[in-house]
């Protein structure tokens, strides 16, 4: 069963610091495992990715293909059904369009001194692109990867993904020719984040390394952060969903399942002020498991990691949110936008009773791949500027340095830098 909570307990305020506290991440120490399989690959690059291959993904690489070819996946895009190729399309139409509005612009000012400065953003050469494989293979993290990619003007997009036993998801090799990937790897693990971040003979290396993935690939990306880019270390999936009892309690309940079904270390929160409701929700919860095929990973998320919490005031519900920071908030009342401005911390939040979470993992527009693990606190989803970087510029003439080069001389002579004072007294 899962917790349940009511803020008027003696004992909430400890129980609901555990909830807080609890680690959900992989019991075991990948640490060193990874660290390993990192140290192999880079002595022994190609090779060691296909013994790797070989050993979790049960295939042979020289026999199924290092890469899947551009034909194969058009030859899926075009085996599509139309209904499914065009939500693809929306897809992808309405993920472009919230990035390339989110995209920074180069700036430039001159100053009361005569300096001219600004900043300018560009792409990275390349970037890789993590797709899981195994428990999840979702065409829908190809277009959350990829595009902002594109966008961002990045030159080679190369795309990992393990592939069990040789085969491959026509979902995924349809989304990856939508979204314009230019290489698809049939490598998958911290073996292929390592690939990415090294290089191998066939593998060049890349500038940023992004997307979801499991305990190893994670880690991998945690290690390997400093050779390349990251956008995140990602944890299991998170939910929080703050509702009035004038919802339709099955509604809420599917909220909660959305995110129980991805793996048993998910996590689904309810904040009401509504008893009867928590109950009713509750029973549906209950109710809908039994229907899903996904049901054994949604019980045993649901019971080992879901909370149900009784507040007296929904109005002291964000100050409890931003303690939880989740991936993923939804305010399921009537007038969201009080509650929405109070709270600071949340990777991604959904407003009103017709917005679930759901609807943004595919076609909402924003991006998917969000900050778990209470990270939300210091980071964001990802974007544009994961595959930008800004360079600053300046500009000086000699009447400009004329003024503001005393002050550069001054200060290098107290912090014992004399070539730094000469390299600007010499053109005063």
């Amino acid at each position: 069963m899962p917790l349940r909570l009511d803020t008027r307990d003696a004992g909430f305020v400890a129980a609901f610091d555990d909830l807080v506290n609890a680690r959900r991440e992989a019991d075991d120490d990948v640490s060193r495992a990874v660290s390993a399989i990192r140290a192999e690959v880079r002595e022994r690059g190609d090779g060691a990715l296909k013994d790797l291959t070989a050993k979790f993904d049960g295939h042979d690489l020289d026999i199924t293909g290092w890469q899947v070819p551009r034909a194969e996946r058009q030859a899926a895009l075009a085996a599509l059904s139309p209904d499914l190729r065009a939500a693809l399309e929306l897809a992808a139409e309405r993920i472009t369009a919230y990035h390339v509005a989110q995209k920074p612009t180069d700036s430039e000012t001159i100053d009361a001194a005569g300096v001219r400065m600004g900043a300018r953003w560009r792409g990275v050469d390349a970037a890789g692109l993590y797709v899981p494989g195994g428990r999840a293979a979702y065409p829908s993290s190809v277009l959350m990867n990829a595009i902002p990619a594109r966008v961002a003007g990045v030159g080679r997009l190369a795309m990992v993904t393990p592939t069990p036993r040789g085969e491959t998801n026509p979902l995924v090799l349809a989304a990856a020719e939508i979204a314009g990937v230019d290489e698809m790897w049939r490598v998958g693990g911290a073996q292929a984040i390592a690939a990415l971040a090294y290089g191998t003979d066939r593998i060049a290396p890349v500038d940023v390394v992004v997307g979801p993935g499991n305990a190893w690939v994670a880690e991998a990306k945690r290690q390997l952060y400093g050779v390349v880019g990251i956008d995140m270390v990602a944890g299991p999936s998170e939910i929080v969903v703050v509702a009035d009892a004038a919802n339709d309690p099955a509604w809420i309940a599917a909220d909660l399942l959305s995110q129980a079904e991805h793996d048993p270390t998910s996590q689904s929160i309810l904040f009401t002020d509504d008893a009867a409701f928590a109950d009713a929700v509750a029973a549906e919860v209950d109710r809908q498991i039994a229907t899903l095929a996904t049901g054994a990973t949604a019980r045993t998320s649901w019971d080992a990691n879901g909370a149900i919490i009784l507040v007296t005031d929904l109005a002291a519900t964000p100050a409890l949110v931003d303690r939880l920071a989740p991936e993923h908030l939804e305010l399921a009342v009537a007038d969201p936008e009080p509650l929405f401005a109070a709270v600071r911390h949340a990777g991604s939040v959904f407003l009103g009773r017709h917005t679930p979470e759901a609807v943004g993992d595919y076609v909402g527009g924003p991006n998917h791949v969000l900050p778990t693990g209470r990270r939300a606190r210091f980071s964001s989803g990802l974007s544009v500027l994961d595959f930008m970087k800004r360079t600053s510029f300046l500009a000086c003439d000699a009447a400009s340095i004329g003024r503001i080069g005393p002050a550069a001389v001054a200060l290098a002579e107290a912090e014992g830098l004399p070539a730094h004072a000469r390299s600007v007294a010499v053109r005063l």
